[in-house]
């Protein structure tokens, strides 16, 4: 099993911290993601921003946490069997998982390269598979925690701060 972290500088003791206590969240959402499903893809990500932003979220973080998101669940239906978003949300952070149900990634390292993608033709013909979506849910999140090997399932995972 191969295991990659990021925490941005800066944030290390808070999601530290919150790593360590992994205290109790004021909301929990759950979608599911199916497999190659590009019309139902997405809408977990849009739900969770409509939340936000009710809530007050700022709309630069807001754009931060509907990038990442949207990345991850399009990622989930052009590249595994489907899976499920769960959705944390704290007084000022959102913690995001996505669990799929395969094939994996072999190379995780090799994955976060802008522009490396093992997309098949369907996806590409629908415009997706450009090899972004690991390095944008980076670039866009405080922390991200990846664990999966080729022929199992994977796990992402990222939390971005409100302030």
């Amino acid at each position: 099993m191969a295991e990659y972290w990021y925490i941005a500088e800066g944030f290390e003791e808070r999601v530290n911290s919150y790593l360590v206590d992994n205290g109790s969240s004021e909301v929990d959402l759950m979608f599911t993601v199916p497999e190659k499903d590009f019309n139902t893809a997405g809408k977990g990500s849009s739900e969770v921003k409509n939340l936000l932003k009710r809530l007050g979220v700022s709309s630069e973080v807001l754009r931060r946490i509907a990038v990442a998101s949207y990345e991850a669940e399009i990622n989930v239906a052009a590249h595994s069997k489907g899976g499920v978003m769960h959705s944390a949300v704290h007084d000022d952070f959102i913690h995001i998982r996505f669990e799929d149900e395969g094939p994996g990634i072999g190379n995780i390292e090799q994955a976060m390269i802008p522009g490396f993608s093992t997309a098949d033709e369907l996806v590409r013909e629908l415009g997706f598979g450009a090899g972004l979506g690991l390095p944008n849910i980076k670039k866009n999140s405080d922390a991200m925690h990846i664990v999966s090997e080729h022929g199992s399932s994977t796990l992402v995972e990222f939390i971005i701060y409100f302030s």
